[in-house]
């Protein structure tokens, strides 16, 4: 399911690595990596915990360099087009008694970067104008004018989705942004991210713990594990034949009566502590 028109109008790649490798001491997280996302494309970045994942998602931004390779972004190299990415980072949730409103939290997409107070004018309508869309768009108008700690996890991470895509970015990055929801909220939220990514055109990169609830709307998944990384599209990524060579041990996958997929046998890496990086 790929995005069309306006997509057409922006460079077919958005997301290129050639022999990347990220390196913290005598450790290597992982190493020769190729991979190409096509511009507007929903691509899941899957592994075992502490294999690098969120990582991967930092070298998009620019925040963190490689130790080999080469990374672009949106035609230029890694950090340089920043500003036409929206991230959403891993969150666990506002705290109940903050009492800024959901309407705030999304403005702060445009003025997290200023002080004082938006001043009165075209500019300041054309922003409201933006804020009320994105907020629409994600079907969070009911409950945005309410206090964000009052919201549920559902509700909060539509807010954060509208936030991150208020200033019309090419490329969204999400940090595992359904694992701290229930089943339903998971699919609702899904759904939004890849409606986002077809109206818009833009290109989304996940990181996600479980696919089940991403599966019908991905273009390309990246599996990373064992200091490598495999791409491609589902059918050809989640199998046993491939992940048991990713791995270098057996592991099966299997198909419940429901559809959903599950992986048996993946060894998870060894605990890395005090590294921040390994995510």
């Amino acid at each position: 399911m790929m995005a069309t028109d306006v997509t057409t109008t922006r460079q077919q790649t958005a997301v290129r690595l050639r022999d990347a490798e990220v390196r913290f001491a005598s450790r290597v997280l992982w190493s020769g990596v190729d991979l190409d996302m096509a511009a507007g494309s929903f691509n899941a970045i899957l592994g075992p915990n502490g294999i690098g994942k969120s990582t991967l998602l930092e070298v998009l931004l620019g925040l963190q360099d490689l130790s080999e390779g080469e990374a672009t972004v949106l035609g230029a190299p890694a950090g340089k087009q920043r500003n036409r990415i929206g991230y959403v980072p891993q969150r666990k949730g506002f705290d109940p008694g903050l009492r800024i409103r959901g309407v705030d939290v999304v403005r702060l997409g445009l003025d997290g970067s200023h002080w004082g107070f938006p001043l009165p004018g075209p500019r300041n309508r054309a922003a409201r104008r933006a804020v009320r869309e994105e907020i629409e768009h994600v079907g969070a108008s009911a409950f945005a004018a309410r206090p964000v700690g009052q919201l549920s996890g559902g509700e909060q991470q539509r807010l954060i989705i509208a936030q991150a895509m208020v200033r019309r970015p090419d490329l969204l990055l999400l940090d595992e942004p359904l694992d701290s929801l229930d089943l339903a909220n998971q699919a609702s939220v899904a759904a939004i991210v890849d409606r986002v990514r077809r109206d818009h055109g833009i290109t989304v990169v996940m990181v996600a713990h479980d696919v089940n609830p991403i599966l019908p709307y991905l273009d390309q998944v990246v599996y990373l594990a064992n200091g490598r990384a495999v791409a491609g599209s589902p059918a050809e990524v989640i199998t046993s034949p491939t992940l048991s060579d990713l791995y270098g041990a057996p592991v099966e996958v299997l198909r419940a009566s429901d559809g959903r997929l599950v992986v048996v046998g993946a060894p998870e890496p060894p605990a890395i502590h005090g590294d921040r990086h390994a995510r």
